[in-house]
């Protein structure tokens, strides 16, 4: 049964922001977001219409992994959540465009936050690729059989990870943000998984250059980026393949979106 609850409603219950201004922020893909602002203070309320499943993480367990980063400065506080809402803190700061992901300095910041979250401890939910394309399959209608079969192929053939770390999973421009200090948003995918699988999403989703990448290996890996390079290409082609399934299963993405990915995989 579906939860149509209204943010009025949900802020009603929970003490010193009964009385919030709410403005609906555009963007949410999964979720409805709103901005809510009282007294001075600002957060920003997510509404799911079910408790989430696979391969998201339960509003529970997000809000218990973001907990834990907003304590080393990698997130913004959560300040109340049941299994269909997130209240968390609102962090002024520059939310990233993928512009941003060109400059050395900013490529430095990257690497050293990314070094810090992947030294959290685990969380105990391991990324499982296969689960998450299969779930995206099912929801695609009507699109290039061809590009699904190839797709599945790549993502059943990856070997599991064995060094597994805390990752956000979700790394794109628009969930990183400076402030005093760099933090990432939306921690929905936040789980263990390969920490090449994070810079991979950095590099892939925004068809960064070969120099942009080596030098994001170099930065994690204190100049001694090179030798890794086959790892991140081995996620790249996991990502990428992720990548188009997830936009064929979602009804807005365009035919135009899903043959430029489909070209970069080479099919």
């Amino acid at each position: 049964m579906s939860d149509s609850r209204k943010p009025q409603e949900v802020l009603a219950g929970l003490p010193d922001w009964e009385d919030a201004q709410v403005t609906e922020l555009d963007g949410g893909l999964t979720n409805r977001s709103w901005l809510v602002e009282t007294g001075g203070r600002k957060a920003v309320l997510k509404i799911d219409d079910q408790p989430r499943v696979e391969p998201y993480n339960s509003r529970a367990a997000e809000a218990q992994i973001q907990a834990r980063a907003a304590g080393h400065g990698l997130a913004p506080r959560v300040l109340h959540h049941d299994d269909r809402v997130l209240l968390t803190e609102y962090v002024e700061g520059v939310v990233w465009e993928p512009a941003c992901l060109e400059r050395d300095d900013n490529i430095e910041l990257v690497a050293s936050s990314l070094r810090r979250l992947h030294a959290l401890p685990l969380t105990g939910r391991s990324f499982d690729s296969i689960i998450a394309a299969r779930r995206y399959v099912a929801s695609i209608r009507n699109s290039d059989k061809a590009v699904v079969t190839h797709c599945t192929q790549v993502i059943e053939s990856m070997r599991q990870p064995h060094n597994l770390c805390c990752c956000h999973n979700d790394l794109v421009a628009a969930n990183i943000l400076t402030g005093p200090e760099m933090m990432f948003l939306d921690w929905e995918y936040a789980c263990d998984n390969d920490p090449f699988f994070d810079l991979a999403t950095i590099v892939e989703h925004h068809d960064l250059d070969e120099g942009i990448a080596f030098r994001l290996l170099d930065a994690y890996f204190d100049g001694d980026g090179r030798r890794w390079r086959p790892k991140l290409l081995e996620q790249q082609s996991l990502y990428l393949a992720l990548y188009w399934l997830w936009l064929a299963s979602r009804p807005d993405s365009t035919r135009e979106d899903l043959e430029a990915v489909a070209e970069r995989i080479g099919v």
